[in-house]
């Protein structure tokens, strides 16, 4: 509602929502690697802090969608070239005395139980949690920092949490000419994830089309890609990461593949723009 002097005026319900979306999530960034293919950009910083848009970095897309999301508890995993990362970070998120919203780096640590640096996203996200496990929290957001896109990971975390699912995945339907650049995964009459196949080959393709909608289909995307986007649910991220597979790397090559067996995988499809920044 907006009232006379035409501030935005926010229902018991919509602030109920918004209350509970950043009571429950934690969204986790992934710096990424070394980002040789962004090279001579990521000569002196990590590949999140490439300049993009004028004033704004890379790692501004993901923080904005959470933000506008309502969530507000964020996490940046890092491990190469982190200063320029830190400094913007430091310099550019400000939240409010009376709000618990943050956006922290976390930088590779060698600790006494873990001498090594990430080895992979899934390795990140377990070597982080000593510190994320101090947080009140019932869902992990994981995101990628190198995409270009606007989503709304409120919509994301209601049908995650409507549908029961231990796990999503923010998928988008893309062609033949791309499909193999990606983890390309199938879903069954309610969206729950059937398959996956990293990165398949041409040949491979007819096995592996889906449903994706008729606007998507007159435009021939006819394969379901992962963004690399992903909802855990607490509790499972633990056990999969500690218990189920505590050597396993990747989340894309390992984590995911081996989940849709044991777990209720949704996939949720997104039509808009979006784009991996990988290289120059």
């Amino acid at each position: 509602m907006v009232n006379n002097e035409g501030h935005i005026l926010l229902t018991q319900n919509q602030n109920s929502h918004m209350k509970s979306i950043s009571e429950s999530v934690v969204a986790v960034i992934l710096g990424g690697g070394a980002g040789s293919r962004l090279y001579p950009l990521t000569v002196s910083r990590s590949k999140p802090a490439v300049p993009i848009a004028g004033k704004y970095r890379l790692v501004d897309i993901p923080i904005s969608n959470c933000i506008n999301s309502r969530i507000n508890r964020m996490f940046v995993l890092t491990q190469f070239n982190s200063a320029s990362l830190n400094k913007h970070i430091k310099n550019t998120y400000h939240f409010s005395a009376f709000s618990s919203g943050f956006v922290d780096i976390l930088a590779a640590e060698q600790t006494p139980d873990n001498p090594g640096w990430f080895q992979g996203t899934a390795d990140a996200v377990r070597q982080s949690l000593r510190h994320i496990s101090n947080m009140e929290f019932e869902y992990i957001l994981i995101l990628s920092g190198d995409q270009l896109y606007q989503m709304d990971f409120a919509e994301m975390m209601e049908i995650h949490k409507s549908s029961g699912a231990h796990i999503s995945i923010a998928t988008i339907p893309v062609n033949d000419r791309d499909a193999p650049e990606f983890g390309i995964l199938k879903t069954d009459e309610n969206n729950y994830i059937t398959s996956f196949i990293e990165k398949p080959k041409k040949d491979l393709l007819p096995d592996w089309t889906s449903d994706t909608g008729a606007d998507m289909q007159k435009e021939g995307r006819n394969y379901l890609a992962s963004m690399g986007i992903y909802v855990f649910s607490k509790q499972v991220l633990y056990d999969l990461l500690n218990t189920a597979h505590p050597a396993a790397t990747d989340f894309g090559k390992e984590i995911i593949p081996d989940s849709i067996a044991h777990y209720k995988v949704k996939s949720f499809q997104y039509d808009g723009y979006w784009t991996e920044i990988g290289n120059i």
